[in-house]
């Protein structure tokens, strides 16, 4: 086998081997499982943005495997839709370049996939990936009807003398068909940016990566087009029914993405400024109620923009791509 494949293979199936063991963490230590999942998108992104798109198929297709063999091929699909594609895919977008005189740039650089595009994706690929797994397990009013039910049952069984307002308990349940997919979609799409940022750190600890570091403050802003993407799922929540969860779906990923446009973009405004560490600190402090969120999504609805990194060419190899 020639060096180069081997170069590509291993570092491929040990990524697999590894996200797939950190999902089936996840299956025994329910505490950690939301965390454990998340992280299991950390090996295929180091593969895909340390040795290129076939490291990181090898770690999807890797893990897969696995998943297959220890649980079921159920799981090993649920797997890859929510986790493994979305970090295969990003590593992809994260790894094109192309000159920047095609841009209209200067013919001595080259320009990279913007980091807009990539949270774009990010957010649509979510979006999806919650409303395929949501189908599959049958999620809707009767599913949450059950589980408040269940929950109810467990208060029950502590305090005897508890005894639920029906009328608040209709209406818990009905907030709750919206409210659960749209903080799930929030959630999943800020836990894998985060495992993005961490492993393209990873990556370039070890002297390997394409992508150049960026200032995050700066660079991570919401594409423009997400805003009416955003308004629509809005728009769609007041639809009822199946529509309805759809378009929580949608608020919380993409309104996530606007949420963490926002603190980047806190960050990069208060750079330098005396006030700078008691204002971080108290937003994200107060980002457990829902106004100073709301101030936050406000303030990234409110800069949206692309922004182009530039790099000298690098010395060409096998692991580039280009758009």
């Amino acid at each position: 086998m020639p060096k180069l494949n081997q170069t590509v293979l291993i570092p491929g199936i040990l990524a697999g081997i590894c996200a797939a063991f950190l999902t089936l963490g996840a299956t025994a230590q329910s505490s950690m499982s939301f965390l454990l999942y998340a992280a299991s998108a950390m090996p295929v992104l180091v593969a895909g943005l340390g040795w290129g798109n076939v490291s990181a198929i090898i770690a999807i297709l890797s893990a897969g495997v696995l998943g297959t063999l220890a649980v079921s091929p159920i799981f090993a699909v649920t797997i890859a839709i929510f986790t493994l594609i979305p970090a295969g895919w990003l590593s992809h977008l994260a790894n094109l370049a192309r000159p920047a005189s095609e841009l209209g740039g200067p013919d001595d650089l080259m320009a990279w996939y913007p980091l807009s595009g990539i949270v774009l994706h990010l957010c649509a690929l979510i979006t999806v990936s919650v409303i395929v797994l949501g189908t599959m397990i049958g999620y809707g009013p009767d599913l949450v009807s059950q589980l408040v039910d269940v929950m109810m049952a467990s208060v029950q069984t502590r305090e005897a003398s508890f005894t639920p307002d029906a009328t608040a308990l209709a209406q818990t349940k009905t907030l709750l068909v919206l409210m659960l997919p749209m903080v799930q979609g929030g959630l999943w799409v800020i836990m894998l940016f985060a495992a993005y940022y961490f492993a393209s750190r990873a990556v370039r600890s070890f002297g390997k990566g394409l992508r150049p570091r960026e200032d995050i403050a700066a660079a991570l802003r919401m594409h423009r087009n997400a805003i009416f993407i955003f308004l629509g799922g809005i728009v769609l929540t007041f639809l009822g029914g199946t529509v309805a969860m759809v378009g929580a779906v949608v608020c919380g990923t993409f309104g996530a993405g606007f949420v963490m446009a926002g603190y980047a973009s806190l960050h990069h405004r208060s750079k330098g400024k005396d006030w700078r560490w008691p204002v971080l600190v108290l937003s994200y402090i107060s980002a457990v109620f829902v106004f100073p969120l709301l101030l936050i999504l406000v303030l990234g609805l409110s800069d949206v923009r692309s922004t182009i990194s530039l790099t000298p060419p690098r010395k060409p190899d096998n692991n580039e791509t280009k758009p």
